[in-house]
């Protein structure tokens, strides 16, 4: 270890700070800032990026990192990927591209918390559900920025009907397709990095897309939608064209950071029992 290392002659919990911390710190600090820089991260979001990498460096040292950057890194070049395509669905998405720390917090709090707990516990099962959490995160991340560019529209969970572009609780082949290409990025980076059984590879994939598709039934059925008085566009905006929206659907707590949080949570569960 090193942030805080178990190699060292020093007592349990003494601060232990090498030359490779410093160096590994001031790296997750510049990639936190041109993440900013290159409007991947809002000012917050940098800053709670910045703090959930060196969480994760100090509770799983340089490996937690690399499972983290492969989410990081393939979520920030897809959401770029066909930006001028994306840009009519995105006016029915609370958000952008641009992840604030919200949207951080959503996608990695629930990993964070697993590696928190493996720190103190060293039980390897809270270490594979911090991998499915992300795992969870991702395929759902690679679901939408991928769905949404394909050639039909998605298909309702709920109604079983078509639906526009962006809105959630919806499902569609290419976005499927997605989600399973998401999770089985991460359950590969893990596979390299901590060589599990296969068997574990393929429960970090499902682990991930089972994550997703809570996301999807969140979504649905529970996840808040609004609609806009002057224009009538359905959105997960709660103030569209000057004005304040109705809410149509769903509860106000269920927005899509707590739908997000949840599926991430789920999906690492479901790997700390199965694997």
């Amino acid at each position: 270890m090193t942030f805080l290392s178990k190699k060292s002659s020093r007592k349990k919990g003494s601060l232990n700070v090498t030359a490779f911390d410093c160096f590994v710190m001031t790296v997750i600090v510049l990639v936190g800032l041109a993440g900013v820089y290159g409007n991947a991260l809002s000012v917050s979001g940098g800053i709670a990026a910045i703090i959930t990498g060196l969480t994760i460096y100090w509770a799983a040292d340089w490996k937690g990192l690399v499972v983290l950057g492969a989410f990081f890194f393939s979520s920030s070049l897809l959401s770029k990927w066909k930006s001028k395509v994306k840009e009519p669905s995105e006016e029915r998405l609370a958000k952008g591209s641009r992840r604030d720390w919200q949207q951080v917090l959503a996608n990695g709090g629930p990993a964070v918390l697993f590696l928190i707990i493996y720190h103190f516990e060293r039980d390897i099962q809270w270490l594979w559900a911090f991998i499915a959490a992300i795992a969870a995160a991702n395929a759902d991340t690679w679901a939408s920025e991928i769905g949404i560019v394909g050639k039909k529209k998605p298909i309702s969970v709920k109604t079983w009907k078509q639906v526009e572009k962006g809105v959630s609780g919806a499902v569609s082949l290419v976005g499927t397709a997605g989600a399973v290409g998401g999770a089985a990025w991460i359950a590969v980076i893990a596979y390299l990095l901590y060589l599990p059984s296969l068997l574990s590879v393929i429960g970090f994939a499902a682990a991930g897309f089972f994550g997703n598709v809570i996301d999807t039934f969140l979504g649905a059925y529970f996840q808040s939608e609004y609609e806009c008085p002057n224009c009538g566009i359905h959105t997960e905006k709660r103030f569209h064209c000057g004005k304040n929206t109705i809410l149509k659907k769903g509860h106000p707590v269920f927005n899509n950071e707590t739908v997000n949080f949840l599926s991430s949570l789920l999906g690492g569960l479901l790997a700390w029992m199965m694997i």
